[in-house]
């Protein structure tokens, strides 16, 4: 549509685009939920795993620290791939592949097989995110796509939810193997439906780029702004997202985010049932809690920045960070009680989704969509930097000085991810910064 509310383009266009970015859309949303089901699936079955085989937390810990590595460093490489070439085949190769890792997962026994298993899972896993990234900025517009992106982000709630529904259930009846072999064989299958589902682009489709159809800019703004057919150089790529200091900045804040997340994600069942009382079953509702938070608290956070802030994605998630650090912070010091503890949870939940989705909306702001996949792996491997953090160092601090020493931690993590955020407190993507500046 254009600022006067008439789009220049025919009805049929218009809905052929609509149809398309919808299920483009749903489509990732799909994707992306299967990647957590073969992601999350280690944490339910981490006790079981320790018990059966003898292993220490500290050794599981090494195992999901390599794999954070792994993860963060593909993020980056697949990235800028995905940059030139097809969002379609990444993404479904890459779930296919993870899905097969996990079957190989399912059948080790040995804590070097684990180790490699699982860092070749994260590795095809890497191949998830950049395409999403891309596919959401060539079908929304940066007055939009926080709240498309936070729609996106509930995949992350959705395939975490079900597995950690699920996965307990596989893992009484069927054992900890199974864990592995049944949402393997579920994300094969979904590699397939999502292949079927996507395209890259409007124009591949021959349709307008998101900035004509939606006249948000004019058209010398869009010759700039939006995809060329000439396709950029990785060393473009890269100056484009990676010489941006606001990039940094939020990269660094992913950093702190993961390390807050992905201790809840990866040792939320295990802290709970170890430091809080809960039994298996308890924990398994806490966790399916803090995702369900996550995906209202996400979609909070980015409909806020777009509408509330109009396009500033840095308040939210200060606020976020400076909340998540005191509710953690509270489930430290507050004797084992479910009802606290599933509180705490549920608030955290809610607001640590807002400032893992923000980051990544901000870094395609800032570098634009041409290096979008770039900018977001590379806040991804930040980001899974701090996972490696979570994994290896909350295993030994939980080891050596308990889970206190762990929720401190977190908390600190919280809080140094609020000052970096609030570095970008009044930056916006630069197209809406010269529309404004047009008008």
């Amino acid at each position: 549509m254009s600022k006067n509310g008439k789009s220049q383009y025919s009805d049929s266009c218009n809905k052929l685009f609509s149809y398309w970015r919808f299920r483009t859309l749903y489509s990732i949303v799909i994707g992306y939920s299967s990647f957590y089901l073969i992601r999350q699936n280690f944490s339910i079955a981490i006790p079981a795993i320790c018990s059966d085989l003898s292993l220490t937390k500290s050794d599981i810990g090494i195992v999901i620290s390599i794999a954070a590595i792994i993860y963060g460093l593909g993020k980056c490489i697949f990235g800028m791939i995905g940059d030139r070439y097809s969002a379609r085949y990444v993404m479904a190769i890459g779930l296919l592949v993870s899905a097969i890792m996990n079957l190989g997962m399912g059948f080790s026994s040995i804590l070097p097989a684990f180790a490699v298993f699982w860092a070749l899972n994260f590795c095809f896993q890497s191949m998830g995110w950049p395409p999403c990234a891309k596919l959401l900025t060539h079908w929304y517009s940066p007055t939009e796509i926080g709240t498309k992106w936070a729609l996106w982000n509930t995949s992350h709630q959705i395939g975490s939810a079900l597995i950690v529904s699920v996965a307990p259930f596989i893992l009484m009846h069927l054992g900890w193997r199974y864990v592995f072999f049944i949402p393997g064989i579920c994300a094969i299958i979904m590699s397939i439906v999502i292949f079927n589902r996507l395209r890259d682009t409007p124009e591949s489709l021959k349709l307008p780029s998101v900035e004509k159809i939606t006249g948000l800019a004019s058209v010398a703004q869009c010759e700039k702004w939006s995809t060329s057919e000439k396709k950029l150089t990785y060393a473009e790529t890269i100056k484009m997202a990676l010489c941006n200091r606001f990039v940094w900045y939020v990269g660094l804040a992913n950093l702190f985010v993961y390390i807050c997340r992905m201790t809840f994600l990866n040792w939320g069942p295990t802290l709970l049932l170890e430091s809080k009382g809960s039994s298996l079953a308890c924990a398994g509702f806490q966790m399916v809690a803090f995702d369900v938070a996550s995906m209202f608290g996400g979609i909070c956070a980015g409909y806020m920045s777009d509408k509330v802030f109009k396009g500033r994605r840095g308040p939210v998630s200060v606020f976020c960070m400076l909340a998540i650090g005191v509710l953690v912070t509270v489930l430290w010091l507050a004797p084992a009680s479910h009802v606290t503890s599933s509180i705490c949870m549920l608030c955290i939940g809610f607001l640590i989704s807002g400032p893992q989705i923000l980051i990544g909306v901000a870094a395609v702001d800032f570098a634009s969509k041409k290096a979008a996949a770039t900018a977001s792996g590379f806040t991804g491997t930040l980001g899974y930097a701090g996972t490696a953090i979570a994994g290896l160092g909350t295993g030994f601090l939980a080891d050596k000085y308990g889970w206190g020493s762990v929720l401190i931690s977190t908390a600190a993590a919280a809080l140094i991810a609020a000052l970096f955020l609030s570095l970008t407190w009044n930056k916006k993507s630069q197209l809406l910064t010269d529309t404004e500046n047009d008008e």
